[in-house]
């Protein structure tokens, strides 16, 4: 990707996992084609996997029309997530 989407990802990012920050890891975001030159729509892929301390990673994907919308549905997703984790994790 270029540059400028690879720093608005950041942005973008940090800004909504923010509140969990002290609890990641590492992130890892990857965008794909599902369709290739075929087109058609939610063929844009966003794939997000997370590492938190002391657990398994986790993952979330979101498919939609363009590659802003599959990050935000997928960061949607994560923070559904992550928040389900987390809880589990203070329960023990």
């Amino acid at each position: 990707g270029s540059e400028r989407l690879i720093d608005d990802c950041k942005a973008t990012l940090e800004a909504e996992l923010d509140r969990f920050s002290e609890n990641i890891t590492r992130i890892d975001v990857h965008f794909s084609d599902q369709n290739a030159e075929k087109g058609g729509d939610d063929d844009k892929r966003c794939l997000i996997e997370v590492r938190l301390k002391g657990l398994k990673p986790v993952t979330t994907s979101n498919n939609a029309s363009n590659i802003d919308d599959a990050l935000s549905g997928a960061i949607d997703k994560m923070v559904t997530v992550l928040d389900t984790a987390l809880a589990k994790q203070r329960n023990r």
